[in-house]
């Protein structure tokens, strides 16, 4: 079983129920939820110009590959009404695998660990909840939440 960690995060419709659903197809794909973040009411990022976002993370247990589960993603992202029109544009949901098992890998479609965990405070806030010890890139979570600016960001 692999140990993962996953960012979700939406900012069209019912967000926190969005979450729900998608994980559920998570655990009817075979995925166990083992944590699950509380909702994080954070400024977007990347493209500005949109309404606030709300971000959770999770942790769970898979016998998926990486691409495999990075395709689960995709098709939840898809089944629940994700349109790809802006890059971090506005979304109804979006799923982004962080770390999966502290993997190193570079493909043309997935990087593990995510490129910008380090970057993301809406990521890190709700990860440090979670996995405040788990080591990413060679630091912790903790460790890298205390590097970044999270103004802005609160819980719901």
């Amino acid at each position: 079983m692999a140990d993962v960690l996953l960012g979700l995060g939406g900012n069209l419709g019912d967000v926190p129920a969005a979450f729900d659903r998608a994980l559920a197809r998570l655990e009817e794909a075979g995925c166990h939820v083992l944590a699950r973040a509380g909702n994080w009411k954070t400024p977007p990022w990347g493209y500005t110009d949109q309404p606030p976002f709300v971000n959770t993370c999770v942790r769970l247990e898979t016998t998926l590959t990486p691409h495999e589960l990075l395709k689960l993603c995709l098709d939840t992202e898809i089944a629940l009404g994700r349109r790809r029109s802006v890059r971090w544009g506005p979304r109804t949901i979006d799923l982004d695998i962080l770390d999966y098992d502290g993997l190193v890998m570079v493909t043309t479609d997935l990087v593990l660990p995510h490129p910008f965990v380090s970057e993301r405070a809406f990521v890190l806030v709700p990860l440090a909840e979670i996995a405040p010890d788990r080591r990413i890139a060679g630091r912790t979570v903790t460790d890298l939440l205390g590097r970044i600016d999270t103004a802005g960001i609160e819980r719901m």
